[in-house]
Formats: C-alpha cells, structure tokens, sequence
C-alpha cells in the first residue's frame, strides 16, 4: 500500500464530522463550473470521492442526475444521509479506479471536489475519458489553504509546534497567496484525452472559533494519521493560544482552482508515464 493509499482512507474514521467541519465552496464555482461544462438540468454527473456530500448536495439542488463513487463505507452512509429527498442522487461504495456503471452508463460530467489528488495516478484520466460519454467534461477542484498579505498570523506563529512533534512543514515549502495555486492545465493535456482546458481561481475566508478550528484539523489525513501524543500536545497549545485572543478565533482563508476539461473524441499519444 502506498503513503497515499493509506492517507486516502483514513478520512472514513471523520465521516461524522467531515459535512460540518469542511468548508463549503463558492456558489460563483458551481455557476461557472455549469457554464463552461455546458450542463443543463437532468444531465447525468459522476461524482469522485464525494466524501460527506459537500459538493454534491448544491449540484443535485440544481437538477443534476449524480452518482456517487466514494470508497469509505462510513462516509457513504454519511453522504446517504444528508441526501434525502434527491431521487435523482445515488451514493455507490466502491473504489473508483475499478468501479464500472451498471449498463455501460457514460456521464456528460465527471468531477472531484478535494478528491482528485487521491485517484491513482496511472489510471486517473483514462478511468475519466471511458465513463464519460463523447464531448463530456472532466472537472476537479481542491479547496487549499491561502495565505493573503493581511491573512491571519496564526497559521506563521504555530509551525514552531508542528516543528517540536515531528510534523514541521517540509524544506522548500511555499505559502501560496490567493490566486497562485499551480494549475494541472499542462498534466491535464499530456494525457492525451482532454483538451479545451479552462481554470479559474477562487478564494473565500471562513471564521473558525476554537473548537471549530480543531474539529476542522480532525477532517486532515495528517491529523487523522498523527500520533495521539502529537494531535493531544498540538490541540493543547492551539486552544491556550487562541484563548489569548479576545473572541478566540481564528480566520482561514481557502483557495480553489477549477479545472474544466473536454473529452476528445479520439485519444491522442499520451506524454504520461
């Protein structure tokens, strides 16, 4: 099993958590992630690793057809039950990599929201290409952490805990501000299957009071894979530091980048390994 094999499945131990604790994205994503895959109402969408429903409950309020493929047992039954009353959305348990549609169903959209990073590499844009049906689109986003230049200080300040428990930000590492998160647009295009790349950039702040911000960190596959020593003496020292604050909270700011890409009719030689 790889690092991200194991990383991928411990978010199944916060299924309970991961509708409440996650960020929801920007309505003007959805909008704009409508019109540029050209969807109308009634097209059918799958749904990659749709965790607790996040991004699925405001695409199924807009008259989309949703199946879901996500591979925690637990997060699925989550995701069935803050999706009541869409007869239209159903919520497969399986891996997607493997996954086949019952009668060779092709989609006119499919898409990951904060999933797409843990779909294998190899077989990622090749599983896309053959459930979509022909002129289809590929989607993905991720939301990101985003450190603008009046971003709250918090996040600089307790990296020296992180350092002491073993779990200090890599060498090299970067505080991307909003608007330049990398884009996959040249990965997207090397695999031979999708063209007609479109990116947009999004970015939002949420307020987290203490106990939110922790509760957020409990949805994080670090976190989740941490020591309990090390989650006990970082959440110990992130509650005294915010109690110092006068409301005690904490501002968060989030980025995404939307990729939109076409099916090609025919695959082109593909520059992937």
């Amino acid at each position: 099993m790889t690092e991200r094999d194991r990383l991928k499945i411990t978010f199944d131990s916060a299924a309970r958590l991961y509708q409440q604790a996650r960020p929801e994205y920007p309505g003007e994503l959805y909008d704009e992630l409508v019109r540029l895959a050209g969807l109308r109402p009634g097209d059918r969408l799958l749904e990659i690793g749709c965790a607790s429903g996040k991004a699925t409950v405001p695409l199924a309020r807009r008259g989309f057809g949703i199946t879901c493929v996500e591979i925690g047992p637990e997060l699925a039954a989550e995701a069935r039950r803050n999706l009541p009353g869409f007869r239209n959305v159903e919520v497969v348990q399986a891996a997607f990599e493997t996954w086949q549609p019952p009668g060779g169903a092709a989609f006119d959209l499919v898409f990951a929201a904060t999933a797409w990073h843990w779909v294998d590499p190899a077989v990622k844009y090749r599983r896309a290409f053959e459930l979509l049906r022909a002129g289809g689109h590929l989607a993905f986003w991720a939301a990101t952490h985003v450190f603008p230049a009046d971003g709250d200080l918090f996040f600089r300040d307790i990296q020296d805990v992180y350092d002491q428990i073993g779990e200090g930000l890599p060498s090299g590492a970067v505080w991307p501000r909003p608007g330049e998160l990398p884009d996959d647009t040249a990965e997207i295009e090397a695999s031979g299957l999708f063209e007609h790349v479109a990116v947009r950039h999004f970015d939002w702040e949420v307020s987290y009071s203490t106990e939110e911000y922790v509760r957020l960190l409990d949805t994080f596959s670090g976190h989740i894979a941490m020591a309990g020593w090390k989650r006990d003496r970082l959440y110990s020292e992130i509650r005294r530091r915010l109690a110092e604050r006068r409301d005690g909270s904490v501002r968060r700011h989030w980025g995404a980048v939307l990729h939109v890409a076409q099916r090609t009719r025919l695959p082109r030689c593909s520059t992937l390994g």
